[in-house]
């Protein structure tokens, strides 16, 4: 299409020229070392906001805020690691797939509580802090996403199977954030990664290889499909079949696992455009369907007519279906071009599996609410006044 490359180069230099003033000056450091963690349970749902679709045409998407920084890396005790699963071959599919249906997915159950946070450290060391409640109540106490964010050979295994062991001994659910494609974010604030698809792949047989047999949800790479235009044509075919083959090794180690795919947000690529190149990853054949709105602030709703029109053109088995990203989206998007930790927004509907929406999985909280995009802290900090604000939002 004509002027799309120049279009693309032009965001690509405004995103760089936003990380040179500062704005996201911390993030690649933040993400690179450290991995983040999560909170604590509940099936509660909020109250949702109803909206306008947003037009399907866009002349441009917004600025794409980055993914949730991670603050920390889970721990796990030394020990060898356990073999990884077999390589699984670029033609093999899932056993089975369940059929969907509204808020019925095989991963649903109540969601886990990962007992290291930010937010949770905040709370136990500010006991007198006069905003400690309302954080603790309206944050602390429901789940995260736990962020893998380094490229970790012979730890990353022992580092899930921390996460999913803990979950499987309360009966709860954990959700799981793989980030270590290579060529992570563009080159730029996220930047890092494995150092090739080959790597990637070993690292992601290793991450397999602690999934344990329970039921656990995998948010599969942010930004790795819907951020790949900067990507050559080979090289995005590469990447599109490594993330195919990382599904289909989750789920053959984990037949519980509920693998979902990079859908962008509804204010970004247009549903069709999205679907195609979702479907050149075998998102309609490997995993279990899409997640949308990670650490961004479309509205609820907005999201889940979006979501559905995605999966309608993706095509595919009749259980797919999405999970999106609520933790800052109760007042929806801000203005347009807005990203960094921006006024007036609220928590979304807090996190549960039982959406009792069509075609909607869950709804989660992949950025852990109140850890900063770099304005309001330092990128990947949990800044109190933020998360205060939020909570009261």
């Amino acid at each position: 299409m004509s002027g799309v490359p120049d279009r693309r180069r032009a965001e690509r230099q405004d995103r760089r020229l936003a990380a040179g003033r500062g704005v996201m000056a911390a993030a690649a450091s933040a993400v690179v070392a450290l991995g983040t963690v999560a909170g604590l349970m509940s099936t509660a749902g909020r109250g949702g906001e109803e909206g306008t679709a947003r037009p399907e045409a866009r002349s441009s998407p917004l600025t794409i805020p980055l993914p949730a920084r991670p603050s920390r890396t889970p721990s796990a005790p030394e020990a060898p690691p356990a073999p990884s699963p077999p390589a699984v071959s670029a033609t093999s599919s899932p056993k089975s797939r369940p059929a969907g249906g509204a808020g019925t997915p095989a991963a649903a159950g109540r969601l886990y509580r990962h007992p290291q946070s930010q937010v949770l450290d905040w709370v136990r060391e500010h006991r007198d802090d006069p905003r400690r409640p309302l954080i603790e109540s309206r944050i602390a106490a429901h789940p995260a996403a736990v962020w893998f964010p380094e490229h970790d050979p012979g730890r990353i295994a022992g580092r899930v199977r921390a996460v999913t062991s803990g979950a499987a001994a309360s009966g709860r659910v954990p959700v799981l954030v793989p980030y270590a494609i290579p060529d992570r974010d563009c080159g730029g604030a996220s930047r890092g990664g494995a150092p090739d698809l080959a790597a990637y792949d070993a690292w992601i047989r290793q991450f397999a290889g602690g999934l344990g047999d329970g039921p656990v949800i995998v948010v599969l790479e942010p930004d790795s499909i819907a951020l790949a235009d900067c990507l050559a044509d080979d090289r995005r075919a590469a990447r599109y079949a490594s993330l195919a083959r990382a599904a289909r090794t989750l789920k053959a180690a984990n037949p519980r696992a509920r693998v979902y795919f990079d859908a962008g947000h509804s204010g970004w690529h247009p549903a069709a455009k999205q679907a195609a190149e979702l479907r050149a990853a075998g998102a309609a054949t490997s995993g279990d369907g899409i997640f949308t709105n990670v650490s961004n602030f479309h509205g609820t709703d907005e999201e889940a007519r979006y979501a559905r029109r995605v999966l309608d053109s993706l095509g595919g088995p009749p259980g797919l279906g999405a999970v999106i990203d609520t933790s800052r989206n109760g007042n929806g998007a801000p203005e347009r071009g807005a990203w960094c930790d921006p006024a007036g927004r609220a928590l979304g509907r807090t996190p549960t599996t039982g959406t009792g929406k069509a075609r909607i999985d869950a709804y989660l909280w992949v950025k852990l609410p109140g850890e900063s995009d770099g304005c309001r802290g330092a990128a990947g900090t949990f800044a109190p006044d933020y998360a205060y604000d939020l909570a009261t939002g």
